[in-house]
């Protein structure tokens, strides 16, 4: 029942496509490793692809233009040097970004029709007498730049990185204005012609340094977003990559480790049943994660006594109005209508999860104490051994869940006095309030609070169409199209202009 804890944090981790690791194998050793696949189909990629013109923007904004100087000798004139300082870059427009998957190798992407002004001023002297005399003028750069970017995956440094240091630019329009004069005589033509060859070379140098910048600015926010999704208090998890994505013409694919992490201990998992072919490509968006990912994260949730339920009051005596086929028991309706009636439930030991076609099954040994303001009233302590099928869906920002309870058995009664003893009359009837009240009780509960920490962590800012989950035998796959979180590419480039 806690499967779609992990369905929307994973969006935010494979939009960056790069992630931290510990090691990288070739995929198809790392399968058995891998707790979580994400995979991207070429419907997602379009999508995103239509805010890639906002980060390159971002890019060319926050590239620094280092102060330029250089020398030439010219006929005639003699030797000219000049220097160019300043260099900011104004009235910024793109056209258009396209892209293509290339199998086994990386990602194309072609933005058209960069229009930019760069302003900035130009230092120079010439003649016999240039030791002596230099000049500082204004200068614009109008230009029409064509961008392209071949950027490939690879695994280094303890992650997956983009390597972009395959970048061009083609310039289409560079003309250098000094003070504005666009009828300049033939000496300033000459001198602005061999300085625009050397700026050519400093915005291509600079833009693509910022490109390749940028892309690490990314990694790095989105595996901070990522792992702050993950997280709640001391419950942590690994989301360090297996391997190196895998690009094929229809999909990315990247394979993670999904560990969870509590109390300065690390789950493992080496025995994964992942493959490829688990996997289809109708939807936009999949998230394949195995049972071994949410066993250690019920582990830690049980450890850190998050699995405890009160319910008191006019709220307890509601839900034993609930109409069963076995009559309450006398001492038992004398507890509830004695003041401050509670009820405290709580896992006795670690819940286990496994997931077939049917659902995911959870059994758990829980216990539960009624006790009373009342010193004459009974006091009742029992534990049980439950077993319940759940399901689970995502629908208006809301998680859902169907629990089906498959097997109920009392394992250990006691009541505070010893003047009643516990009959078979009163099993019975505990069994079935278990069965009719306790369990949907605990999945009313359950539905809001895991609702509650997704939000918590941003989850309802995402546009999700259509979620679906498939339960499988040892895995769940959460399939779904989505519109653009806009509000990743707002953050993102707030932090990136800071």
């Amino acid at each position: 029942m806690d499967k779609c804890v992990m369905t929307l944090p994973v969006l935010l981790l494979f939009l960056g496509l790069v992630v931290m690791s510990q090691s990288c194998l070739e995929p198809a050793s790392a399968y058995r490793f891998t707790g979580a696949v994400c995979r991207l189909t070429y419907p997602a990629a379009v999508v995103l692809n239509e805010k890639t013109t906002k980060v390159i923007q971002a890019a060319f904004q926050h590239a620094k233009y280092p102060s330029i100087s250089n020398e030439k000798s010219i006929l005639f004139v003699g030797k000219v040097k000049y220097g160019l300082a300043n260099l900011e870059i104004h009235n910024l427009s793109i056209g258009r970004s396209e892209f293509e998957l290339i199998a086994g190798e990386g990602i194309e992407i072609a933005i058209s029709n960069v229009s930019a002004v760069f302003k900035g001023t130009i230092q120079y002297g010439y003649g016999s007498w240039l030791v002596n005399v230099g000049h500082s003028v204004d200068f614009e750069i109008d230009s029409h730049i064509d961008l392209g970017i071949n950027p490939k995956l690879y695994c280094g440094k303890g992650k997956v990185a983009a390597d972009t240091s395959d970048c061009y630019l083609t310039f289409h329009k560079l003309d250098l204005l000094l003070q504005g004069d666009r009828e300049p005589g033939w000496l300033k033509r000459l001198f602005t012609n061999f300085i625009t060859f050397t700026v050519k070379l400093v915005i291509k140098s600079q833009i693509c340094k910022e490109i390749n910048n940028v892309a690490n600015i990314l990694a790095d926010f989105i595996q901070e977003q990522a792992e702050q999704f993950l997280s709640d208090d001391d419950i942590s998890m690994d989301i360090g990559v297996t391997s190196a994505p895998v690009i094929t013409s229809n999909y990315i694919e990247s394979y993670h480790k999904g560990l969870a992490k509590y109390n300065n201990v690390t789950a493992v998992i080496n025995a994964s049943v992942f493959d490829p072919g688990q996997l289809t490509e109708d939807r936009m968006l999949y998230f394949w994660i195995s049972d071994e990912v949410f066993n250690p994260l019920i582990t830690a949730a049980h450890q850190d006594r998050r699995f405890v339920l009160n319910i008191s009051g006019l709220e307890l005596t509601e839900l034993f109005k609930t109409h069963l086929s076995t009559p309450i028991p006398e001492f038992l309706s004398q507890f509830l209508s004695s003041e401050e009636p509670v009820l405290r439930v709580w896992s006795v030991s670690v819940p286990h999860l496994w997931t077939t076609s049917m659902g995911t099954s959870v059994r758990a040994v829980a216990a539960a104490e009624l006790t009373s303001g009342a010193e004459d009233i009974p006091g009742l302590y029992f534990e049980m051994e439950v077993e319940v099928v759940v399901t689970a869906s995502y629908a208006k920002k809301k998680l859902i869940l169907i629990a089906t309870t498959s097997q109920i058995s009392i394992m250990k009664d006691s009541l505070s006095t010893d003047t009643l003893q516990m009959v078979e009359a009163h099993i019975k009837y505990l069994k079935e309030a278990v069965e009719k009240i306790g369990v949907p009780k605990v999945i009313s509960e359950l539905e809001p609070s895991l609702t509650a920490l997704l939000d918590k962590q941003g989850a309802n800012l995402f546009e999700l169409i259509e979620p679906q989950v498939v339960s499988q035998d040892g895995f769940v796959i959460i399939q779904t199209d989505f519109a653009f979180p806009h509000h990743l590419l707002v953050e993102f480039l707030r932090k990136t202009l800071e």
